[in-house]
């Protein structure tokens, strides 16, 4: 009885994927871009673990800090961005997050990279800082590609706010008398 009432009007729920991929030509570019930044700061820090002694280690140690952080949140970055997970965080500022993040880590990669390579002595430390250049390179693509494509994220629809007395955000006046007579 039951399966006659409800057997037409109900549809099954389709199985959620674990993934959801980028949908926009430049959301799979930058999707790309996210992959080899964590790539390359994997490879950064792999390299620099292989570094078996250092004359100034504070910037091996520094350099060490920011691939392995850099590897790690990029790659929870990219599983919470291109998942399901992201509806389920809770977190209703993606792009002020992804465009902060990526700033701040490009400048942190960049800074680790010079000292590390203004202090560096074997051609593995080199090579590491090499890596370091090209993933804060990857991070700074990141930053100008979000930009080009959403503009700066900590703005409002890039327009003012109006503020009191200021002409109103669409730029129309106002229509409607405060003291209308009845």
């Amino acid at each position: 009885m039951a399966e006659e009432v409800y057997g037409s009007t109900t549809a099954p729920n389709p199985k959620s994927s674990w993934i959801r991929g980028p949908s926009e030509p430049l959301e799979k570019v930058r999707c790309g871009v996210k992959g080899c930044q964590v790539l390359l700061s994997f490879v950064a820090f792999v390299l620099e673990e292989a570094v078996h002694s250092c004359v100034r280690c504070s910037a091996l140690y520094f350099f060490e800090f920011v691939s392995c952080s850099s590897f790690l949140f990029t790659l929870l970055l990219l599983v919470l961005l291109y998942s399901f997970l992201r509806d389920r965080v809770g977190v209703t500022c993606w792009p002020k997050v992804d465009f902060g993040y990526s700033s701040v880590v490009f400048l942190f990669f960049l800074t680790s990279s010079i000292v590390f390579v203004s202090s560096s002595n074997t051609a593995l430390e080199r090579s590491a800082a090499a890596f370091g250049f090209l993933a804060s390179l990857a991070f700074l693509v990141d930053v100008v590609l979000f930009w080009k494509s959403s503009g700066f994220p900590f703005l409002k629809d890039g327009k003012p706010t109006p503020s009191n007395g200021g002409v109103a955000a669409d730029g129309a006046p106002e229509t409607a008398k405060l003291n209308e007579p009845e």
